[in-house]
């Protein structure tokens, strides 16, 4: 099988006069079989590629790739025949980037590695080569016509784009053959062979209409791109309104998964252009066809008279051939929101959603918002997120809400971005009032806001609920990286691993699903892996905080100094951003015993989160740095610091450090006090039932020296022992280091040196928080109760080396040097 007939085994067209010659043909051809190879099952015909009977997901563009290297195993595939497959003779595709971005998939749904090829080996400079065995079941029988005066005639074969319907084969009729041997037999032949070829003249051009006319329809696995709204009536209130109207008009739809506007904005990067490009022309299409998307939607607001016309087109990307219109009519302005969801349900059934679903799930957009200009700025924080960060959006979103106080997306828009800062208490009240206003937003919508809400609450169950609920809606965006982030907050980090591999291979332009699969590896100790991670991140030109974060983690763990160095240089100045690796570096500086500096950076740190607005956040860290004092034997200067937090921003985080840092230094009675508060304030947060109050009591229960409690307190926690509840990676593994001093409490040397050894081996976890390093310490009073002083001495040393370079006058420092001192 040639190259070119795998391309057109994906969309053929019989010409219209071959058609009518094989009217009276048939004979049996073989049909095109299925392609096996190990676990996987290559449809052809179908276009579907399917493992252990399970239908993966392969856009059409890489699953045409995987046909054509199929059929040809064992030979080199150029790169300029896989090119004339995918795109034919049209110049405006990036053909390069094109063909790399099908074998990145294929390698992707195969679990195939470049470096290290079970399927696709790359040729270098000349193409690709499928190596792996193929078996081929039992092709069926298909009958195709023949031509009965001129023998068999193959139909001349014109290859479309995969989008388009296979021409259905015209049925063979059975003619019995007639010789003429006379006039009767003439003058019979005449009238039953005019009125049979009337009819068939009749079918033939119903046939004939059906292949001019009939127009591509969309399933379920195809994605849309929303191009441009183009304004022509000067109005400015419509620029970026209604294109955010139809996004969220389109993406009510179960049936149609639009692009999203930050994977639009990261393929543009990818393309060489700016995120704020139209996706006019044969932009838009070389996006939609990068991403994998099979059509462009586009719209227009014009003005009749007095009147607004709204029209809405989707053309097929790979062609540019029209699939659907519509229009819709508005006596005035205030009615163009209506008449652009009537347009968008009528687009919506023309690109093939059945009339159940568009019944189901059509929530006018007016019934999000009625108000244009906040429309407008809720979309112009969107757009001002992507290029600069949430921060700076955040004025746009408050004038959204003050626009129109029942908008509940603009709220759910603030709960998100004050989450992702760190700011709880502003999150939750945001959260709650989108919540509020949940029945007035789209099924779709309702299920984000209600996600961030019970994420805000804590209440993971109640938010897994709404995930499940997601899934059976949405199948084809299951929250899989929202799942997975559950499992790191309770630490089922394998759990974890399963969804957000997932949620990468369904969304690889999304940054988050890299830092949330690199930060599971990480806490698995798989640093290699990690790394391999952020490097894909990186080779897609993908950006973000978190990520520099997780980078300087990364680093960390390697001991690169350096590294730690040059992810602090690229963030300085960045507002949200430039305070988190100012706290980071104050951890490492503490890490190794020098104090002094790690005061100094996270005076650093307070003073850049004050500056970005973000109260809450520059008060926790000056609660950690409290929490850091007190374990370092500073008690003065816990209280004090801990205190300043409080009085900064008491919100949950705040309380939480600052009560452990008071718990440590003494202050018991205030201690209580915060986890009293706490338990008051969130009663269903199962973060904190299950994780940080456990540890608030123990530290409590451990000054007044009280072991026995702190065991039981600490023991309905062991399973979430190793998780990273909000804020993840911040103060984490408390409940082994509290359960081991317990144990030192009650002299049973064995069973701490367990729990030390316990965050020792899991420093990805640990990190550079102090119990990553006080472990060594602690791990060597276990060993001296157990008269194991050649252990004991080993882990002393550990300690001390890790502190060569720290301030003299620490007071556990000190500690340490005695008792060291007494095993010589």
């Amino acid at each position: 099988m040639t190259g070119d007939r795998a391309c057109q085994r994906f969309g053929l067209v019989v010409e219209s006069a071959d058609l009518f010659r094989g009217v009276f043909m048939a004979t049996p051809v073989r049909a095109i079989p299925t392609i096996c190879f190990g676990a996987f099952a290559l449809d052809a015909a179908k276009g579907e590629l399917r493992k252990d009977d399970t239908l993966l997901k392969l856009h059409p563009q890489p699953l045409r790739v995987l046909v054509l290297l199929a059929e040809r195993r064992g030979e080199v595939v150029s790169r300029e025949e896989i090119q004339r497959c995918l795109w034919g003779n049209h110049t405006w595709v990036d053909f390069e980037g094109g063909i790399n971005f099908c074998v990145r998939q294929i390698r992707a749904v195969l679990g195939d590695d470049a470096e290290e090829p079970r399927y696709i080996e790359t040729v270098p400079r000349k193409g690709y080569r499928f190596i792996f065995p193929l078996t081929h079941p039992q092709p069926s029988e298909l009958v195709i016509p023949i031509s009965r005066a001129g023998g068999v005639r193959e139909p001349r074969l014109v290859a479309v784009p995969d989008s388009a319907s296979p021409a259905p084969v015209a049925p063979a009729l059975p003619v019995k053959p007639t010789e003429v041997v006379g006039e009767k037999e003439r003058r019979t032949f005449t009238g039953v062979g005019r009125a049979f070829l009337g009819a068939l003249l009749v079918a033939l051009a119903a046939l004939s209409y059906f292949y001019f006319n009939h127009k591509t329809k969309l399933t379920e696995k195809d994605t849309v791109v929303i191009g441009e709204f183009k304004n022509s009536t000067g109005d400015p209130v419509f620029d970026e309104a209604l294109k955010q109207g139809l996004a969220v008009e389109l993406g009510q739809s179960p049936f149609l998964t639009v692009l999203s506007d930050k994977k639009a904005g990261d393929i543009l990067r990818m393309m060489g252009r700016s995120p704020d490009d139209g996706l006019t022309g044969d932009v838009g299409r070389e996006l939609c066809v990068r991403s994998g998307s099979k059509a462009l939607v586009n719209g227009t607001i014009s003005r009749l008279g007095s009147h607004y016309v709204v029209d809405l087109d989707a053309i097929l990307c790979s062609t540019g051939d029209m699939l659907a219109m519509e229009q819709a009519e508005a006596s005035r302005k205030e009615d163009v929101l209506r008449a652009l969801s009537q347009a968008s349900v009528g687009l919506r059934g023309k690109l093939g959603e059945s009339l159940p679903s568009l019944q189901k799930y059509d929530v006018p957009i007016q019934a999000t918002t009625t108000s244009l200009e906040a429309l407008r700025n809720y979309s112009l924080a969107g757009k001002i997120s992507r290029q600069q960060g949430e921060i700076p959006s955040i004025p746009s979103m408050l004038r959204a809400v003050e626009l129109d106080p029942n908008f509940a997306m603009a709220y759910y828009g603030l709960a998100r971005r004050y989450s992702n800062l760190n700011e709880p208490s502003l999150a939750l009240q945001y959260a709650t009032k989108a919540y509020e206003l949940r029945d007035r937003v789209t099924e779709k919508e309702r299920l984000l806001i209600s996600s961030m809400y019970f994420r805000c609450t804590g209440e993971i169950e109640k938010q897994e609920q709404v995930f499940a609920l997601w899934s059976a809606n949405y199948p084809s965006s299951a929250p899989h990286e929202s799942l997975g982030t559950n499992y790191i907050l309770l630490g089922h980090y394998q759990q974890a691993l399963d969804e957000l591999e997932t949620g990468l291979r369904n969304d690889p332009e999304t940054v988050t699903n890299y830092e949330n699969l690199g930060g599971t590896l990480i806490a698995l100790n798989r640093s290699g892996e990690a790394e391999a991670v952020f490097d894909q991140a990186s080779s897609r030109n993908l950006s973000s905080g978190d990520l520099h974060s997780l980078l300087y983690d990364l680093a960390f763990l390697q001991k690169d100094a350096h590294g730690m160095e040059e992810q602090l240089a690229v963030v300085a100045g960045q507002p949200g951003t430039e305070d988190v690796l100012l706290a980071a570096q104050a951890d490492t500086e503490a890490f190794y015993g020098r104090l002094q500096r790690a005061r100094e950076f996270s005076t650093q740190a307070v003073d850049s989160a004050t500056r970005a607005g973000l109260k809450e956040v520059a008060a926790q860290w000056q609660a950690l740095a409290a929490l850091r004092e007190a374990q370092f034997g500073e008690a003065v200067e816990a209280k004090r610091s801990a205190e300043n937090a409080l009085m900064l921003a008491p919100g949950r985080n705040v309380k939480l450090f600052a009560g452990l840092a008071l718990a440590y230094a003494g202050e018991i009675n205030r201690a209580q006090e915060l986890a009293d508060e706490l338990e008051q304030e969130s009663p269903s947060n199962t973060a904190l039932k299950l994780h940080r109050l456990p540890t608030l009591h123990a530290a409590i229960e451990l000054r007044q020296r009280n072991p026995g409690k702190v065991l039981t307190i600490l023991e309905p926690a062991r399973p979430y022992e190793l998780g990273q509840p909000s804020p993840m990676s911040l103060g984490t593994l408390f409940i082994p280091y509290l359960r081991g001093q317990a144990f030192l409490m009650e002299r049973n040397g064995a069973a701490a040196a367990k729990e030390f050894q316990k965050i020792l081996d899991n420093p990805g976890i640990a990190l550079n928080f102090p119990v990553g390093v006080l472990a060594h310490l602690q791990l060597a009073r276990a060993y001296t109760m157990q008269d194991d002083r050649e252990a004991a001495r080993g882990s002393y040393q550990e300690f001390l080396t890790l502190w060569k370079e720290a301030d003299a006058d620490i007071p556990i420092l000190k500690q340490a040097k005695t008792e060291y001192a007494k095993l010589r």
